[in-house]
């Protein structure tokens, strides 16, 4: 009986050592790495905050709240102040910051697309997400929420300067200002003297700021590189050049697959040289009408056989197995060529046949010719060493109104 006790109590030890170890490896999991290896972890408990909700007639005073995302809590916004507070959060110094600002909220709610922009960022990159919640300011009348520019800009200013007081530098800050928050993003760079790293402008707004001068709206002096993506230049965005570098996406207007009169807006500079940048350039580019939006680009041409005393048009298509996309292309009187990007959605490579038709401009005191000679190119953009124009090796003969298909022979890289 003694032994058998005696048994019992060294297995049951056994056991007890044996809950202990696992629960000590559980633990082990469950610690953030930097606790693993051995590095103190400053981040404190925190609850998660939201955007403030302002109403249409209460929400014209100034309250101005910096949420902070990580990608340990991509979805979990941290309240964080200017003052000491920093230095007991997850800011990590070490990071690059991209410091995003909303635009005029008519109606005092939380910009809807807050959240997905701050995940893409985080997914992309492991770096400090703030958001700048003003709310409070951006709503009511437009005018009155101008009217606070300034004051937000100072106030996201002194905030960037206590960053920079815990040796964050200058160039590691990247604002992305949306509408009126890009104008907003340009004051702040301003006051740092056009020092911060990068500013993203998204669809920039228009209203009082189109005629304004440059000290007073986003501009090229206002950081080391500024962008600027216009989508919305007919109705609410700016229509002049504001950065370094200005995207005109679908010519900066209304865009395919979104509602009209409607504002929208990126990652990377896209191997832009940072040393030598030109004071601003206008950059064009087209996207399909829906998700994921993103096109190829390839030049068509077609020369006439010989001139013609009267505009000719061209309607040009590319076809893949699954995919049909159309440009029209117009050659100008007494001349011979015409030209005009095409988007399509697949490579150039996998596009099967080029469908060609000739619309003649038929009217009534005057015929048109019946039909049209001439030959057909293409290249892929953008055209370098190893893109050049490749041609349909015969003359082609285009009747009125009538689709001819040929086949497109062009190998996949």
């Amino acid at each position: 009986m003694p032994y058998m006790a005696s048994e019992c109590q060294r297995k049951g030890k056994m056991v007890e050592d044996q809950k202990r170890k696992l629960l000590m490896v559980l633990a082990l999991l469950l610690l953030p790495s930097s606790a693993q290896s051995g590095n103190t972890d400053r981040r404190t408990e925190h609850h998660c905050m939201d955007f403030q909700r302002a109403s249409f007639l209460g929400g014209r005073k100034l309250k101005v709240q910096f949420l902070l995302f990580t990608s340990l809590s991509p979805s979990c916004g941290e309240l964080i102040s200017a003052d000491d507070g920093i230095k007991n959060c997850s800011f990590n110094s070490s990071l690059e910051t991209k410091i995003i600002i909303h635009g005029f909220r008519a109606l005092g709610t939380k910009p809807s697309w807050i959240e997905g922009l701050v995940q893409a960022i985080l997914h992309t990159w492991q770096v400090n997400v703030i958001a700048v919640d003003w709310v409070y300011g951006s709503t009511g009348a437009y005018p009155s929420a101008v009217e606070n520019v300034t004051q937000l800009a100072l106030a996201i200013s002194q905030f960037i300067s206590k960053l920079l007081a815990l040796g964050v530098s200058e160039t590691s800050i990247h604002i992305i200002g949306v509408s009126l928050g890009a104008h907003v993003g340009g004051l702040v760079g301003h006051f740092h003297g056009g020092r911060l790293g990068w500013i993203t402008a998204l669809d920039p707004a228009g209203p009082k700021y189109t005629r304004a001068s440059p000290e007073e709206r986003l501009d090229p002096g206002d950081a080391l590189f500024v962008e600027a993506i216009h989508t919305d230049a007919d109705n609410f965005g700016i229509r002049i050049p504001v950065g370094h570098i200005d995207y005109f996406v679908n010519g900066g207007k209304d865009q395919p697959g979104c509602p009209r009169f409607i504002s929208a807006g990126l990652l990377e500079q896209a191997g832009v040289n940072m040393s030598r940048l030109p004071q601003e350039v206008k950059v064009f580019l087209m996207t399909s009408p829906s998700a994921p939006f993103c096109v190829y680009h390839s030049l068509v041409e077609f020369q006439l056989q010989k001139k013609r005393n009267r505009v000719t048009s061209i309607e040009i298509s590319f076809s893949s197995n699954s995919t049909k996309d159309t440009a029209k292309i117009t050659i100008p009187k007494d001349q011979e060529t015409g030209k005009r990007l095409l988007a399509h959605r697949v490579p150039l490579c996998q596009i099967n046949s080029v469908t060609l038709k000739y619309i003649p401009k038929n009217l009534f005191w005057s015929k048109d010719e019946p039909s049209i000679v001439g030959k057909f190119c293409v290249a892929p953009l953008p055209l370098n060493s190893s893109r050049t124009m490749s041609c349909l090796p015969w003359s082609l003969t285009l009747p009125s109104k009538t689709d001819i298909s040929y086949e497109l022979p062009t190998a996949c890289a």
